[in-house]
């Protein structure tokens, strides 16, 4: 499998953004025919025990989603980037790696991006604040 071509983030901070805003970015390393949706969506309460249809498969949902908007792939549920009403922001990137993917499936690093599950500390549409959370968990 050839590797995925680079994509890069970027933040700019005062003085080097104008009016004390934070810029941030991204590119994207998607084919260049592939549909890039830029949505918002509301924040929202949702009922106990209810569960959220991401890509390939079904996660619990939390009781209640902040506001987001966010860029994404048509096809697809999650996103490559995104920011929250409470200004936490963040987006995807590919990683190589010499060990093969499980044949299983599951959450894309793009829905976590979008929405967040356990071993992701930083979801956007999850998270409450900006300093809220920084972590980021992974299983050995």
């Amino acid at each position: 499998m050839a590797a995925a071509p680079p994509s890069y983030c970027f933040v700019a901070f005062p003085p080097r953004a104008k009016d004390g805003l934070v810029v941030f970015g991204k590119n994207s390393a998607r084919p260049r025919d592939e549909v890039q949706e830029v949505v918002y969506f509301s924040a929202a309460d949702h009922e106990p025990e209810s569960k959220v249809e991401c890509t390939y498969i079904s996660i619990d949902q939390v009781p209640r989603t902040h506001a987001i908007m966010i860029s994404r792939p048509a096809w697809l549920w999650g996103a490559e980037m995104g920011a929250n009403e409470h200004g936490v922001c963040i987006a995807n990137e590919a990683i190589n790696t010499r060990e093969p993917a499980a044949e299983i499936e599951a959450l894309l690093g793009m829905d976590l991006v979008r929405n967040g599950q356990g071993e992701l500390d930083i979801p956007v549409r999850r998270s409450w604040a900006p300093k809220e959370r920084f972590s980021c968990k992974t299983r050995n």
